[in-house]
């Protein structure tokens, strides 16, 4: 059979811009490979673009949409952060401009409308469900068209985008939803189990390449070795610990599991940038070009591009008297 191809994107605000500049680079060194993907699996900035990729943007395109998008959804003024009180309450930036990128540039089309397949990670904050053995409760939920009774095909384009975007403190819940970050930084792992499930994917573990693309990784340690910390000292770390454990976990469930039939690419980076600091999409940009991708344009040429070689047919071993 012919390969099962990912595209996992991670979550990072607008460290996408970097995501997307690697894309259009393996673009421009392995033409045509994105045309090769089957399913594109996305968080945050990631899901916003696997949905916009999905629907057949250039990469390019999607460059210029993201670096003119970034500077529209992180606009923050001095009158917000007066009502906002400093920023103790109500989220810093809104989520409107994000929204109507999707409006502009694709309509108001549905998941079930996309030339690819999709998985998004949201996190759903409440299931409306309230029956014995299964309390009312807050749950994760991926967002995906692939056909059957569990699919969410009829979902707009535009209302997913914006939910596995709404990122705590930064933008506001929408529709009940927050941002999938919160559950999938890298949704590899995610990604890989909607292929291998038999009501979706249906696909054999053997025929599946998976390329995982991050967001840049930024310097983050604590040189404590036996401090005594308590919630004062861990609030402001833990946050950015659970993102970045979580995606390290799912990059070493992935390779346990695929072999080299997986490959990631997060170039780090020398200096932290954070998700909404708009005036580091250009040092972004700069990282992205300065990164040698050699390597994970031979892994795409080797897994996304060649075709299986035909199978021999099997002759029956000669009878004897």
């Amino acid at each position: 059979m012919a390969p099962y191809r990912i595209l996992s994107l991670d979550g990072g605000g607008i460290r996408g811009t970097l995501t997307i500049r690697i894309i259009e680079r393996l673009d421009e060194m392995v033409p045509n490979w994105l045309d090769k993907v089957d399913l594109f699996a996305g968080t945050s900035t990631g899901g916003i673009l696997a949905l916009v990729l999905a629907a057949g943007l250039e990469p390019p395109y999607v460059r210029e949409i993201y670096q003119k998008l970034g500077k529209d959804v992180f606009a923050d003024t001095l009158l917000d952060d007066i009502k906002d009180l400093g920023k103790l309450v109500g989220a810093d930036y809104s989520l409107k401009p994000l929204h109507q990128m999707f409006i502009d540039h694709l309509g108001d089309i549905c998941l079930g409308d996309l030339k690819k397949r999709v998985l998004i990670s949201t996190f759903d904050l409440d299931d409306e469900i309230d029956k014995p053995g299964k309390p009312r409760s807050w749950k994760a939920k991926f967002f995906h068209n692939f056909p059957g009774p569990g699919g969410d095909g009829q979902a707009r384009v535009a209302d997913v985008g914006t939910m596995t975007s709404a990122a705590p403190t930064f933008f506001p819940i929408f529709d009940g939803y927050i941002d999938g970050g919160v559950v999938a930084t890298n949704p590899s792992m995610c990604a890989l189990a909607q292929a291998l499930h038999k009501e979706t994917g249906r696909q054999r573990l053997r025929d599946i390449r998976l390329l995982s693309l991050g967001t840049g990784c930024n310097s983050q340690y604590i040189t404590e070795k036996d401090g005594d910390w308590g919630l004062a000292q861990w609030a402001p770390k833990l946050v950015g610990m659970m993102l970045d454990g979580g995606g390290n976990l799912a990059d070493y469930q992935c390779r346990q599991v695929l072999g080299p039939r997986y490959h990631r690419k997060n170039p780090p980076l020398d200096k932290n940038v954070e998700m909404d600091c708009v005036k580091d999409t250009d040092y972004l940009l700069r990282v992205a070009d300065q990164e040698n991708l050699d390597a994970t344009a031979a892994w795409l040429v080797a897994n996304f591009m060649a075709e299986p070689a035909p199978r021999k047919p099997r002759h029956p071993a000669p009878m004897t008297s």
